[in-house]
């Protein structure tokens, strides 16, 4: 079989695309893009799922692998998928700041660990929200449904030079201001209670000045807010569900 130089470059972009977008993505997104997976099976993956799709995509452009243009589609792909796996980090990183501000109310702020997904500190309360949301992500195949979007992104954002709309970019943004107050509504009914519980002591010290608030205060609050976190965990299912909805929706209209 003879094969002209046309024919094998066609090939070549039909697979070099679809895999810079798909391993962008595997690369950068929560759980799989976590530095405990190592790099072969992140590799591999990219390679499986790109044979997977080749031929459920739109065709690619038809120009020259090492023109200007060809540059510009595979920045283009990059982009596109470091946004969507920037979406979904935004959804776990929720959980995080929630955790932090329950730690912090609760006085557990200096109690951290390294959260082997971003490599950073994180207190321990917001690790725990970190694992019990990984076990509700593939309980609910969030990682079947990642692979879904991903193979419907080449038909909502085919493989070409344009760039994804500035008003886009724009409603990431805004979508962003919704995951901070999602996190906030997930701390919220520890922080109240915490709250009420620190009016409290301040009430028996302001009336008993000479009760050592210190030696009982921290313990009890460390209780109180622990028997807050067992009574909310009930909102971390619905606030999941719902902020990776909505950024399937994000990612969708992009």
């Amino acid at each position: 079989m003879h094969f002209t130089d046309t024919q094998i470059m066609a090939w070549l972009a039909g697979f070099m695309w679809p895999f810079l977008r798909i391993s962008v993505f595997i690369a950068t997104m929560p759980i799989f893009g976590s530095k405990v997976v190592p790099v072969k099976i992140r590799i591999a993956m990219a390679v499986i799922l790109t044979l997977s799709v080749t031929s459920l995509i739109p065709p690619v452009p038809k120009i020259d692998l090492f023109s200007a243009t060809s540059l510009l589609i595979s920045v283009n792909q990059v982009l596109i998928g470091v946004t969507m796996a920037f979406i979904f980090h935004l959804v776990f990183s929720l959980f995080v700041m929630g955790g932090q501000i329950i730690a912090m109310q609760m006085g557990l702020g200096f109690a951290s660990m390294i959260d082997p997904q971003n490599g950073v500190q994180v207190p321990v309360i917001s690790q725990f929200f970190v694992l019990m949301v990984t076990l509700l992500f593939f309980t609910l195949d969030g990682h079947l449904a990642m692979i879904t979007l991903i193979l419907d992104s080449f038909q909502t954002l085919p493989i070409n030079a344009e760039f994804v709309l500035q008003e886009n970019w724009w409603n990431i943004v805004l979508w962003a201001n919704e995951m901070f107050a999602n996190a906030v509504r997930l701390a919220l009914p520890a922080v109240v209670i915490i709250l009420l519980v620190n009016m409290a002591f301040g009430i028996v010290t302001r009336a008993a000045p000479q009760f050592n608030i210190f030696a009982v205060g921290f313990p009890f609050m460390l209780l109180v807010g622990f028997v807050a976190i067992y009574f909310s965990l009930g909102n971390i299912s619905p606030i999941f569900i719902e902020a990776i909805e909505s950024a399937t929706q994000i990612v969708k209209f992009m």
